[in-house]
């Protein structure tokens, strides 16, 4: 029996894989949705102070053979109240059977609504048991505030966000929730060094890391109305979809390198199938998320996924995902060899599949000729066309 559950941050997770921040996360209606499906747990919309309503539409673009989204949404979301209330978590959750956790995303657009919003989250979990909040992901990479840096990329400011954040009471001796980070990518080395050294000094309240957000500052033109096919921001907007999927490879096997044993890596962008998440935890993932295929499918794609994922599992004899996670072997001959030779096994299947059906039709028609031939002879002899 294959075993997908995991641990982030020390809260259990049914499955390794769960939802992103943002896509169908606005409202308790959508989230019960999540709940209900075989995502791991339940991450709410990413919220500020008050509610708003976002940027102006259209605000989002997905290409028409599906590679690539763009959006570029402004964080419309209900507001923190909203988000921690005990009625929305349980409209949400349900009666849980699993004990799915519900965890909360917050986006403030200073340091100081940040810290306003993990007040009320303390508030609530000390004076509100009922209201079951398992974690909270501390955005550090939105893109798409008119007007406002990405805190991941200002090293300065991202260091000063937490080391006012770690002064909070919640955090003093045990803090009192696990605290994640959304990261934004990033391409560089020295980039991934100083962010990783930022993180593992605060490695007393930092417990994972969601590596990546959506790259920034993306263009779609639509030519044959010569714009952008977005309306905000002159159309710049966060690239997201299976177009990101390699570089957030690439941000998670370098930030679990990086990163202090304590702090999880949570792999995200481009995940769309079981193939995915599976590379994902390959190079380190403690678990895996899923945003766009979310937006574009529904919820069925947790589902979806858990079940190919499954089944890459069995294939290869892996009973659960320590058995995998973090073993990315380096390049050699040998396995470049057993990779062409799965390829090649394979095409070869899929080629003497074909030969049978071509062979199927060839004899479907030689008799079909022959039934043609003998009809025309008959005719003919009745006729009086030729003489036999």
């Amino acid at each position: 029996m294959v075993d997908l559950s995991t641990t982030l941050a020390g809260v259990p997770l049914t499955s390794c894989i769960y939802n992103a921040s943002g896509p169908r996360t606005g409202s308790s209606a959508a989230m019960s949705k999540i709940a209900l499906s075989a995502s791991g747990g339940v991450l709410a919309k990413s919220a500020t102070i008050s509610s708003q309503t976002g940027n102006e539409q259209p605000r989002t673009w997905h290409e028409e053979n599906g590679q690539a989204s763009m959006n570029s949404e402004g964080l419309p979301n209900n507001g923190i109240d909203y988000y921690i209330d005990e009625k929305t978590i349980a409209d949400t959750m349900g009666h849980n059977p699993l004990n799915k956790p519900y965890m909360v995303s917050i986006s403030g657009k200073n340091i100081a609504d940040n810290l306003q919003m993990l007040e009320k989250i303390t508030d609530v979990i000390k004076n509100n048991p009922s209201a079951k909040i398992a974690a909270v992901e501390l955005n550090l990479a939105c893109p798409n505030i008119v007007g406002k840096p990405t805190i991941g990329y200002d090293f300065e400011q991202m260091e000063d966000v937490l080391k006012q954040v770690s002064s909070l009471p919640c955090f003093k001796g045990t803090p009192l929730f696990p605290l994640g980070l959304k990261m934004p990518p990033y391409f560089d080395r020295p980039h991934f060094e100083q962010a990783a050294a930022i993180l593992n000094k605060y490695k007393d309240i930092v417990r994972y890391a969601a590596s990546i957000n959506t790259i920034g500052n993306a263009l779609a033109i639509d030519h044959l109305a010569e714009m952008p096919a977005i309306r905000a921001k002159g159309g710049f907007a966060g690239l997201s979809g299976p177009a990101v999927k390699y570089t957030a490879l690439a941000n998670v096997k370098q930030m679990r390198e990086l990163l202090d044993k304590s702090i999880d890596v949570v792999g995200v962008g481009g995940v769309e199938s079981g193939k995915d998440a599976f590379e994902m935890l390959l190079c380190g993932a403690r678990a895996v998320q899923v945003g766009t295929c979310h937006w574009n499918e529904g919820p069925g794609c947790f589902d979806r996924i858990c079940n190919e994922l499954e089944s890459i599992m069995k294939e290869k004899g892996y009973d659960t995902v320590d058995d995998f996670r973090g073993k990315l072997k380096e390049w050699s001959k040998e396995g470049a060899a057993l990779s062409r030779n799965a390829r090649m096994a394979k095409n070869k299947k899929g080629s003497d599949g074909g030969g049978d059906t071509k062979k199927g039709s060839d004899t479907k028609s030689m008799w079909i000729a022959i039934l043609v031939a003998l009809i025309a002879i008959l005719l003919a002899d009745k006729f009086n066309i030729v003489t036999l």
